[in-house]
């Protein structure tokens, strides 16, 4: 099938959305038909990072990636970022090929800090090279032993006269090995736990960074560890305020949290394009897959799982667009929507039986790729907590 549309029509007609989503969708399903349509399939390192590489460049020539910064000074597509666009825009690269959304999501994850809290000048450096593709970013926030408790961070960043020296090591960086600069985050000391924690700039050429290993992961992407050792950092380098670079990173994460749901949404409306597909195709017993009742009562779960998840994800992304404060809706939605995108790719992969598992099909790569969606940017777990924690606030 040559031509795939990501979403079902009847979702764009939701009171969530108005014209300009509509349009925004009907070109962007066009432009991935005609860029993405032959997926790569060479998983080695130096062939996924020259991709990943390429697809940067090529959503930049495209003009999706100003959707993933704000301002229009810098080369962005408006003021504030469109949290329906930059969900659809995650979606639709999903269902089309899972390492052009990784793409697309680390410029925007990258750069969110700088986005939310960088000056002028930062933006001015930074901004339009990542929305033209010029330039790769990374967000730098996990560590060995800091993870989800981000108030474990053991990177120090030791301020001297003429900015701060950076020392530690930062891991999971998605990006790593391939990103032109990384927003880093770094213990400067100015309170205990989360309030002592300062975010830098810190270009990839600079001395005493350096990569210490790259990391495999079961669907490929660049990721890396990065170690600083006595890495000088000019002070106009820092993002925000010394000892608020907490509530940078939760600012950053809340306007792209949301979009790992719709990230996950896209999976999971490949695994059920595909499944009715075979299901309709496949010749079992002098009928198709799809005559079978017991076929016919597993679409209906992922249809409804997946309608489900994208209720939830597009209520966050309105909200916000809005005005709103969406930390526990958009909690439910990346739990949701991961989870249950997880599950209906599992029911995708039974469904097609011995081809679900061979190296190449479709559902087989959309089983490696959703795993990873349920950890990332605070795993199902941490979502639970935040939800039940603000129900108890009240």
């Amino acid at each position: 099938m040559s031509d795939h549309t990501a979403s079902h029509p009847a979702e764009l007609d939701w009171p969530f959305f108005d014209d300009s989503h509509r349009d925004f969708k009907v070109r962007l399903d066009a432009w991935c038909n005609e860029h993405l349509a032959h997926a790569h399939h060479d998983e080695s390192r130096d062939a996924v990072d020259a991709e990943c590489i390429r697809l940067v460049r090529l959503l930049g020539s495209g003009g999706w990636l100003k959707h993933a910064v704000s301002g229009t000074a810098y080369g962005a597509a408006s003021d504030a970022i469109d949290t329906r666009q930059l969900c659809l825009l995650r979606e639709t690269l999903a269902f089309h090929n899972g390492l052009s959304d990784f793409a697309f999501a680390m410029q925007g994850l990258g750069t969110g800090a700088i986005s939310l809290m960088g000056t002028a000048d930062q933006k001015q450096r930074y901004l339009p090279r990542v929305a033209s593709g010029q330039a790769l970013s990374a967000f730098a926030l996990s560590e060995p032993d800091a993870g989800s408790d981000v108030a474990a961070m053991q990177c120090s960043a030791t301020a001297t006269a003429d900015g701060y020296v950076l020392n530690g090591r930062k891991t999971w960086i998605s990006n790593g090995g391939i990103a032109d600069f990384y927003v880093v985050f770094a213990r400067t000391g100015e309170a205990p736990g989360a309030r002592g924690i300062t975010a830098f700039i810190v270009d990839a050429d600079m001395p005493g960074l350096s990569i210490e290993e790259r990391i495999d992961v079961v669907a490929p992407h660049p990721l890396a560890t990065l170690k600083f050792d006595n890495c000088k950092v000019a002070a106009k380098q820092r993002i925000g305020e010394a000892g608020q670079g907490f509530k940078v990173a939760m600012a950053t994460l809340d306007v792209f949290r949301t979009s790992v749901a719709a990230a996950a949404l896209g999976f999971g409306r490949r695994a059920l394009h595909e499944s009715i597909a075979w299901a309709r195709s496949r010749q079992m017993f002098g009928q198709t897959l799809g005559d079978f009742q017991i076929t016919q009562t597993k679409i209906a779960q992922m249809a409804t799982m997946l309608d489900a998840a994208t209720l939830l994800t597009y209520r966050a992304a309105w909200l916000r667009d809005q005005g709103g404060r969406i930390t526990r809706e958009a909690a439910m939605a990346k739990m949701t929507a991961t989870e249950n995108a997880q599950q209906i790719i599992d029911m995708a992969v039974q469904m097609h039986g011995g081809m679900g598992v061979k190296k190449g099909v479709m559902v087989e790569s959309l089983y490696r790729e959703i795993r990873a969606l349920r950890i990332y940017e605070g795993a199902t777990e941490v979502q639970q907590l935040i939800i039940g924690k603000d129900l108890l606030k009240g």
